[in-house]
């Protein structure tokens, strides 16, 4: 499946208030979903030693799931396509490792 597909699939399901601003409620989702996803990392270190097995596997995959389908709703209500996203990141990590800005703080290093 492409990154063009899912947006298009996943906007089949999108039904959340029309409040006039559209993006609060994709954008408030992402929070939840990201803070399940560090919440399954979280148990995993306390609880398993940290080990993740097939079972914790298809959880954070579930969560990482989610965390995908709100980011492509925030795409979809600013109208950009999840490719352009995806390749304007990697574009934006290529070039910190090329030259050597990887680590560090702030957004244009």
């Amino acid at each position: 499946m492409t990154f063009e597909e899912y947006q298009k699939s996943s906007r089949r399901t999108a039904i959340y208030p029309n409040t006039g601003k559209n993006i609060i409620y994709p954008v408030l989702g992402l929070t939840s979903e990201a803070g399940e996803v560090a919440d399954k990392l979280k148990k995993i270190l306390r609880d398993h030693d940290g080990v993740i097995d097939e079972a914790k596997k298809q959880e954070l995959s579930k969560e990482l799931g989610d965390v995908l389908w709100y980011v492509a709703q925030i795409a979809t209500e600013i109208g950009v396509p999840l490719e352009k996203v995806a390749a304007m990141n990697i574009e934006k990590l290529l070039s910190r490792f090329e030259r050597g800005k990887l680590s560090g703080s702030g957004d244009n290093r």
